[in-house]
This record gives structure tokens, sequence and C-alpha cells, in this order.
């Protein structure tokens, strides 16, 4: 280790020091407490000693052998994408387990845990809604809690001037959602990057403030109750309030409150499952070829014959009617709906999923939705700092993993035995296919 090195690495520390102590002095060092502030400086160092320590101990391991090493292969960004040669073993197995372990978890937890894996389920579709816009097709969407929130107060409104219930709105609520995404996709068609981003997010925006403005039809600040679900008129309640039977009384079996809850997951798990069905079989279809085309190149995949607006229209629709779906879940799981579950923050930490799981890859969004909703939760006694840590992950994972944590397996195509003449052309090894 070179002597010479300490004054850079002096400099490194006060610069570090001095930039952490600016960000968390406002954040961490001043407290409100009623109408005044409360002086909390003193944190606000700890924590930027904190940092600065964390900074000079990296720079140290990075100047032994060892750090270099470890660095450079942290750094390596596998840019790329993993075209398997057709000879993978299925994992039929394993899928079959996590489908039976996912439909029997609300037999084995309890209420607080149940509802904390309907609400990473919820993170999932999401997630996965997100995907085919962003991670696929390459357009960026700040405002994707809109079709989110189309979802849920399509069953709160549809219920209270409609007679909807649940069923109706989960069958209806991909169509509303998928309309609302072919009127954003229009107007969008010919932006790009940044510009397509701010006109999304005034999409959001513009629906989360109709939703409070307009008292007389949403009920603004205050929300709209949602009905219980029912099951071939059964209901999840003590006593029937729909016209219905209690479930417990058509069984004959004593009432829980889990009841509803069961249901929900349940339900929503598999339309999980057939929501990750459906995208891995898009993804391989000429539709989903197109949405790759055009998130790499637009110009080239025009010049070949693409129907862009086509192509960015089922884009936007399809990944707005699973946000649709979602809303519905929502709904029906809180019991209530009002404008603060749909703020630009819902975008952000959906986007987050998106980019953090792999931009493209499905096993990574959901790997990632599951994170970000179960992390907070243990670290609920950490309430003051979990946005910190949560921006720290982000951090760390964009300088480790910048393509996200699962990187995309594209199936290999080959040739029909009718095309080439003969037989197929043999699988060769795996191949990295650079971006």
């Amino acid at each position: 280790m070179e002597t010479n090195r300490f004054p850079a690495l002096l400099k490194q520390a006060l610069l570090t020091f001095t930039v952490s102590l600016i960000l968390f002095g406002p954040i961490s060092g001043l407290v409100l407490d009623g109408f005044t502030f409360r002086n909390e400086l003193m944190r606000a160092v700890l924590l930027a000693a904190v940092v600065t320590a964390g900074r000079v101990a990296i720079s140290l391991v990075q100047m032994t052998s060892f750090g270099q090493k470890l660095s450079s292969r942290m750094t390596d960004r596998g840019a790329g994408v993993t075209v398997l040669t057709g000879k993978e073993k299925s994992p039929v197995l394993l899928l079959v387990l996590l489908f039976v372990a996912g439909l029997s978890l609300p037999f084995f937890t309890d209420k607080y845990f149940l509802g904390i894996a309907i609400l990473a389920l919820i993170y999932c579709l999401l997630g996965l809604g997100l995907n085919i816009v962003v991670g696929l097709a390459g357009l960026l969407d700040l405002g994707f809690v809109a079709f989110y929130a189309v979802g849920a107060y399509l069953l709160a409104l549809g219920a209270q001037y409609l007679g909807l219930g649940f069923w109706s709105a989960l069958v209806i609520a991909p169509f509303v959602a998928g309309l609302c995404g072919m009127i954003l996709a229009f107007p969008v068609l010919k932006m790009h990057g940044d510009y397509l981003a701010i006109v999304t997010l005034g999409f959001g925006e513009i629906i989360r403030l109709v939703l409070n403005n307009w008292l007389e039809f949403t009920g603004g600040p205050n929300g709209a109750p949602v009905p219980a679900p029912t099951f071939l008129g059964l209901e999840f309640t003590r006593t029937a309030k729909q016209g219905g039977v209690p479930i417990h009384d058509y069984f004959g079996i004593a009432y829980s409150a889990d009841y509803k809850f069961w249901f929900i997951y349940l339900v929503l798990f598999l339309v999980v499952c057939l929501v990750i069905y459906a995208v891995e079989r898009l993804r391989v279809m000429p539709l989903g070829r197109m949405w790759e085309a055009l998130r790499e190149d637009e110009i080239a995949c025009r010049s070949l014959g693409v129907n862009h607006v086509f192509t960015k229209l089922t884009a936007f629709m399809l990944g707005a009617s699973t946000g649709g779906l979602a809303g519905v879940f929502f709904a029906v799981h809180q019991g209530f709906v009002n404008p603060t579950s749909f703020t630009f923050f819902e975008s952000a930490l959906i986007l987050a999923i998106v980019v953090l799981g792999g931009l493209g890859s499905t096993v990574g969004v959901i790997a990632a939705a599951l994170v970000l909703t179960i992390m907070p939760e243990l670290l609920r006694d950490f309430a003051e700092y979990r946005v910190l840590i949560f921006g720290i992950m982000m951090v760390v994972m964009m300088i480790w993993k910048p393509r996200g944590l699962v990187r995309i397996r594209r199936p290999a195509f080959f040739p029909s035995a009718a095309a080439d003449g003969g037989g197929a052309l043999p699988a060769t090894g795996k191949a990295e296919v650079a971006r």
C-alpha cells in the first residue's frame, strides 16, 4: 500500500463527510415538533461519520490485491443476454413444489404474515405489468400507479353506483385499465426517454387529482368503501350483508375473520401464476420479440416493417390491464380506497422493483417485489431509516448489478426440418450476446 495515496484518501474522506452532512443535516438534523423544529444535528454528524468511515474502509480494501480482485469481480456488469441452448432441463418439479407451497401458505401462517403475503403478490402483479412496458418494450412509464387506481376505484365506485361485485370487477377492470392505457399511449407514440417519462408522470398525477377533487363522485379525500368478496353467494362476514349466506353457516363451522384473507390470497395467487404464464408465453411470441426489438432500436425496428404504433399500444394496454387487476385485489384487501394510496411514490416503488429485479426478467421482478415488500416489515423497528436503507440498497445494486438481480435468459430458435431440408441445426453451447 503506497503512502502517497493517503493524501488523496484524506481528501476523499473530507469530501464524503461534507456531502453527507449537507444531505443528512436538513433530513435528520432538524426534527419537526409541532409548529417548531428540534435541533438534532449531532445525529446528522454521526450518520455522516458512519458513511465516511464506510467509504474510507472500502477505499483501503480496494488498495489491497484482494480488494482489487473483488472490485473487478463486482464491477463486472455482465452486459448481454444469456441465450439458452435448448438442452437445459425444465425445472418442472421445482415449479410444482413452489406452486403447492404457495397454495398451502395460508394454512401455516397467521393473519399478519398472510396480509404481507397478499401485499407482496399485489406488487408482483404491478411489477409484471410495468415490466411489459419498461422492461420488454423500453417505454419509461412514471405514471403506472394511475392504472392501479383505476382498478381499485372501479370496484369501489362500481359497487356503489352499479352494484358490481368482486368477480365482476375482476373481469371488467383489465379492459377499463387497458382502455386508459390506450388513451395514454396515443399522445406519446412519438415520444422517447425523458419526454415520455414526464408525460406519463403527468397522467398519473391527473388521475390522482381527479380522484381527490371530484367529491360528488369519488368521495374525494374521504375515499370510498369496498364491499367484501363473495364466492358463489357465500359471504365471509359474520352475518349476511349482501343477500347471500355466511360461509361458516353454510359449512357448519366456527366463524373466523381469516377466511376472507384466505380466499383473497388463494385467488390472487392463482391470478399471479396465470399472469406469469401469459407473460412468459408472450415473450417468445412474435409480439414479445417486437417489444424487445422496439426497446433495442426503434429506427431499425421500423425499417424492418414492424408496426411501432401497434407494438407500443399493446405494451401499454397489457401492462395497464395487469395494473388494473392489482388495483381490484388491493381494494378488496383493504376494504377502503382513497387517493393517498396512489401517489408518485408508489410508481417509483414499482419502477424500482422492475429495475432492481432486472429489466425484462420475470423471475427478477418477482424476487425484487418480494424483497421490497417484506423488507420494510422486517425493518419496522427502524422506521425512521427505512427510506434511507432503501436508497442505500438501490445505490449498491446499481453499482454491483446494474442490469438487475437476474439476467435475461432467452430461448434459442433453430430452423425447422422443413426450412433447412434436413435436420435442425445442432445446438451450440451457451452464448453471450452483447447488447
